[in-house]
């Protein structure tokens, strides 16, 4: 056919159409109150280099992107080589992951988190507000949409095969020699069941004796994981809390069989110098238990509460070492060696990077 001014024209405006079409396809668009983030400036993160092992681990959770983000200076006044998020980023609490996508932007606009990026390894889980969900379990219907905005937003390569398998577990062995360190880090929403209720509400939870925590999948990986390691100092990363039982929310006691399944798993395997961190309650505090047949005191060190903290006081925790912290804070492993031995600080910190709290342990 013979081309004219006209049809050219035609076809021209058509492929116009199409581009912008394309482009609206793609845009992010925020959820309702939440602005539009500005784009990210091109710098580069730290990648993920296990040749050595940190001496300072600084991890966090519970980060309101709302509220002031004045944790960030404080970390890295610390100089941590590794940070670890155990769970809610940001809140997002929301279907649309094009809204979450979003909030995650905002975060990594934040001039002291970017500074954090350029010198420290990123890695991390979400919990249930980052998830898309309050209480999220493995029925939430954006569960792989959301794996995929904490993919994106902690940098981990397309070609990865954390991205490949269902969800967001994942571990990671630093060093070398008798001096290694294994991340651990698993997730507690993607496969979990719904929780049980209490209808009287005397408690927000019921236990769910059959429920699970992990799937079968992650459990095998788990197992595997810890078997196989050749650390001399496992750190397991939970979002929230396996050992204080004594409240009555979010927890690894919901599935008292899944949290005996955990500690009969540790115990038997007994990996060397295993410790556990935690999210989700919006205070600190160190907790302690010794497990038959274990050859060292099993801990597990909670910190959250970037941006706000729970309301209420003192809550009780048999297994607690030390104060309950009712403080915005960051938690921090100083980590020293003596030969193949590790010791381990566990500091919680908080405003002006103020020590709000240490427990030492020499394994």
């Amino acid at each position: 056919m013979k081309k004219t001014p006209f049809s050219a024209a035609i076809l021209v405006y058509s492929l116009l159409t199409a581009i912008q079409s394309f482009a609206q396809v793609d845009e992010v668009t925020p959820k309702a109150g939440v602005s539009e983030a500005p784009d990210i400036e091109a710098f580069s993160p730290k990648p993920i280099d296990t040749s050595t092992a940190p001496t300072v681990i600084t991890f966090g959770s519970c980060n309101k992107m709302n509220m002031p983000q004045t944790m960030w200076q404080y970390v890295n006044a610390n100089d941590p080589q590794l940070w670890i998020w155990l769970g809610d980023i940001i809140y997002a609490d929301t279907s649309d992951m094009r809204a979450l996508a979003a909030h995650y932007k905002k975060l990594k606009t934040n001039p002291d988190y970017k500074k954090l990026r350029t010198k420290a390894q990123v890695i991390g889980v979400y919990d249930d507000h980052d998830y898309g969900v309050n209480d999220g379990c493995k029925d939430y219907p954006m569960k792989k949409g959301a794996k995929k905005c904490l993919m994106d937003f902690l940098d981990v390569p397309m070609n990865s095969p954390i991205r490949r398998r269902e969800g967001a577990f994942s571990s990671y062995t630093f060093g070398k020699g008798p001096q290694k360190i294994k991340v651990i880090v698993m997730d507690t929403r993607y496969f979990r069941d719904p929780l049980e209720k209490d209808p009287s509400k005397q408690r927000r939870y019921l236990p769910n004796m059959e429920g699970e925590m992990l799937g079968e999948a992650q459990w095998k990986w788990l197992e595997q994981e810890l078997r196989n390691s050749t650390a001399n100092l496992n750190i397991l990363c939970s979002s929230v809390q396996v050992i204080a039982d004594d409240h009555g929310h979010e927890k690894w006691g919901n599935f008292p069989n899944q949290r005996k399944k955990l500690l009969s798993l540790i115990s038997t395997v007994k990996p060397k110098n295993l410790l556990i961190l935690s999210g989700d309650r919006h205070m600190a505090e160190v907790s302690k238990m010794q497990l038959d047949g274990l050859p060292y005191p099993l801990y597990d060190f909670t910190s959250s509460g970037m941006t706000h903290l729970r309301s209420g006081t003192e809550e009780m925790n048999h297994n607690r070492v030390g104060d309950l912290i009712l403080k915005k804070n960051f938690g921090m492993l100083k980590i020293t060696w003596n030969g193949d031995k590790p010791i381990v600080s566990m500091q919680v910190r908080g405003n002006l990077n103020e020590l709000y709290q240490e427990v030492v342990v020499k394994y």
